[in-house]
């Protein structure tokens, strides 16, 4: 290299080759689609654990062997790994909801961005399922805001004395005055008492010069009897020749009860196992009354704020009728309404992002259920409806409010409540499901579960091809396939009550139900179903083995490396099997792993366990066994993203040896191992040729040994005479 110096002198240079590493990362994240009873349709859905998946998709359901793919989901979770669980669509699936409009479909929160309901209301609807299905059927929604302090607001025109704040002051009920509160009506007769609260103007309580406020805090029947009342709501006043005026003392406001204090959140309904469920609760064990929030305060609104909660009023999520499922406080009714931390209140936005079970749409609260003053000498006052800024608005009260969702369906449109009807999704809506995991970039997906066998064997043979092309256009991922179940299980029983199917009939149809299924190095097929527990409905179901299958590939990575098989007496027990449909043979193994299946069995002393490690590779090759497809997997994916750090850097020598600096020691690492016995990587200008170099490409080419599991072992014992030493007969048999 010529340094260039002008005149004597030091050249210093650096050359970094240590920039970027590879972090190899094992994959256990598992995908699968199925019919489930709740979720979001059609998008993954990350799911922890077997809890989980019960909140977010619902339970298990006999209704069309749906739990089939229920517990193949469970039985992954198991393992270790996590899922990314896709509902599947259909036609007839509807939200829950409550109003007077036409069903719809809210698929999950992106779909209800896409359709624009967050920024346009939908017409004559106020609540909706968060997604669609009969499980949100029966819920109830309990609204309730502060409602106001009850004001009269008296004309003063023709009082001659000096009325001031502080005052007591009666007023005359016009006869046939009627009230309702608390869900009944009376008639009223005698006078109001009350004390003068506020004397005019004050436009923010709609005062003019000549009126004042007044609260009131007990009535006076006509027969002299006093009762204390606080109705607690904004009404108006049409004053007439009986309104008069008294200098008396105040009134005492002793024992009186605020409106907010005596209402409970009622819910009396048939619940799903019969009979009848009252929740007498009242409102304000669950919060205080809601009033005016800091932020219609400050910009001069009033009486924003409102309580919603969620109720199971019929136990169908919670298995308790009356359950509060949320409790959603202080929210505001004010369409700009932020909390102090600057979060959205304003009730529809902040119910969007926080609620599991419902949204707010656009169809108003206002006028379902009031409480308060009715007739024809007490009118509302004339303020703000909801869903406005909050700018001078004294917002319209709703009182307490109970609203039940209805309407929701589920597959094939059927209805009712919880999971009535069909849990059964066509062929084509489990198809563009698992599409959802066509793009590497779209889910961080290492293994494809196949889920459900009931489709019958043409189906299932189209779905399992579904799985294996999705796979292959990844390259990351595995998919893991069942048997159909009418291969394995037939419902027609002998007279003894035992199934139609003997061993070698189920072998046979397992083989030949593997036999028309591409080749691929990104399958693995297994010998079919296991016999578990249900404990979510007391009862034992055949469940398919792909989840098991992909779970001990998951816990493989947990407590070894993806290089390692995961089949055999160690790593490859199936957990919560109580035992198989069948039980193959030696020559009935022969014929399975022959044909590309690994077949499951009940081995003596070491239970329910894998025994093969074949890939659905149809030729010979290193690629035809599960730990050599997944030990490249691992390597490809962690070479690549280092090659990723090389993109718009120079082809020079510089570069090259970068690269071979990160991509060795990964390869050392994965050698001590025990994962590829050895290793080359060649990037130099043997490979990044001048033509490479034009072209504006990079060229690095790695060759590895891997591992091989044992498959076959051979023991042979030779007999010999007491004479002849063993250094004789070596190697003569």
């Amino acid at each position: 290299m010529a340094l260039n110096l002008a005149s004597p002198g030091i050249l210093i240079r650096e050359v970094d080759l240590t920039i970027g590493r590879i972090d190899g990362t094992t994959g256990k994240v598992g995908g699968i689609v199925g019919p489930f009873a709740k979720g979001p349709v059609n998008e993954p859905t990350p799911i922890t654990g077997e809890n989980d998946l019960f909140d977010q998709f619902g339970q298990p359901y006999d209704a069309d062997k749906q739990y089939e793919t229920w517990m193949v989901a469970s039985s992954y979770l198991a393992y270790g790994g996590s899922l990314s669980v896709v509902r599947a669509d259909d036609q007839d699936l509807r939200n829950g909801f409550v109003g007077a409009g036409a069903s719809f479909k809210v698929k999950s929160t992106e779909h209800y961005q896409e359709l624009g309901y967050q920024e346009n209301s939908l017409v004559n609807v106020t609540l909706a399922a968060r997604n669609p299905g009969t499980w949100s059927n029966g819920i109830r929604v309990a609204i309730i805001d502060g409602m106001a302090d009850q004001i009269l607001d008296l004309t003063m025109t023709g009082i001659a004395q000096t009325v001031v704040a502080g005052v007591g002051i009666t007023q005359t009920v016009p006869e046939s005055t009627v009230v309702s509160g608390s869900g009944t009506t009376s008639l009223l007769d005698g006078h109001f008492k009350g004390i003068v609260t506020q004397v005019g103007p004050n436009t923010s309580v709609g005062l003019s010069t000549d009126q004042i406020s007044v609260k009131f805090l007990s009535h006076v029947s006509a027969a002299g009897t006093e009762t204390p009342k606080d109705y607690n709501s904004i009404y108006k006043f049409s004053p007439n020749v009986n309104a008069t005026v008294s200098t008396g003392g105040t009134v005492a406001a002793n024992g009186t009860l605020d409106w907010f204090d005596q209402q409970t959140y009622d819910v009396t309904t048939a619940s799903v196992g019969g009979g009848t469920t009252t929740v007498t609760a009242k409102w304000n064990a669950i919060a205080e009354k809601p009033g005016t929030s800091s932020y219609a305060s400050e910009r001069g609104g009033r009486f924003d704020e409102v309580h919603v909660v969620v109720i199971d009023a019929k136990g169908t999520i919670s298995g308790n009728a009356g359950t509060v499922l949320e409790k959603h406080l202080n929210l505001s009714k004010a369409k700009d309404a932020t909390f102090s931390v600057g979060s959205p209140s304003y009730w529809r936005k902040y119910l969007y992002t926080n609620s599991t079970n419902i949204f707010g749409l656009g169809g108003s609260v206002i006028g379902v259920t009031t409480t308060g003053f009715t007739g024809s000498n007490f009118t509302k006052f004339s303020d703000g409806g909801w869903d406005q800024d909050a700018d001078g608005i004294v917002f319209n009260s709703c009182g307490k409010v109970n609203l039940e969702i209805a309407k929701g369906t589920n597959y094939g449109g059927t209805t009712g409540i919880g999971t009535t009807g069909s849990l059964d999704s066509g062929l084509g809506d489990l198809i563009a499901g698992y599409q959802k995991f066509q793009s590497d970039t779209v889910d961080n997906v290492d293994f494809l579960l196949m889920g459900s066998g009931k489709y019958g064997q043409d189906s299932t043979r189209q779905l399992a091809t579904t799985l294996i092309s999705v796979a292959e256009e990844r390259k990351d991922a595995v998919a893991f396939i069942s048997p159909s179940r009418d291969r394995i299980l037939s419902d027609t029983k002998d007279a003894f009550g035992v199934t139609v199917f003997d061993d070698q009939t189920i072998t046979d149809n397992v083989v030949e139900f593997y036999d028309t299924i591409t080749s691929s190095t990104f399958a693995v097929f297994d010998s079919g179903y296991k016999y578990m527990y249900d404990r979510f409905n007391e009862v034992f179901r055949y469940v398919p083995l792909n989840g098991d299958i992909a779970g001990t590939c998951a816990r493989n990575d947990i407590n070894d490396f993806p290089w390692f098989s995961p089949a055999g007496t160690d790593r490859g027990a199936i957990l919560n099997a109580v035992k198989l449909p069948y039980n193959p043979t030696r020559l009935q193994r022969d014929k399975l792993y022959s044909n590309r299946i690994n077949p499951v069995i009940n081995s003596p002393g070491a239970g329910i366990i894998l025994f093969g490690d074949k890939t659905g590779f149809a030729k010979a090759s290193a690629f035809d066994r599960i730990n050599v497809r997944r030990l490249f997997i691992y390597l490809e994916n962690g070479i690549a993203a280092a090659a990723k750090d090389q993109l718009f850097e120079f082809n020079d020598e510089i570069t090259r040896a970068n690269f071979v600096n990160i991509v060795e020691p990964f390869l050392r690492d994965v050698q001590s191992k025990r994962g590829i016995q050895d290793y080359v990587v060649v990037c130099d200008e043997t490979n990044n040729t001048a033509s490479v170099i034009d072209n504006n490409e990079f060229i690095a080419d790695i060759f590895v040994k891997p591992a091989r599991s044992i498959n076959f072992i051979g023991l042979t014992f030779v007999a010999t005479r007491s004479g002849v030493s063993f250094e004789e007969v070596i190697g003569s048999v």
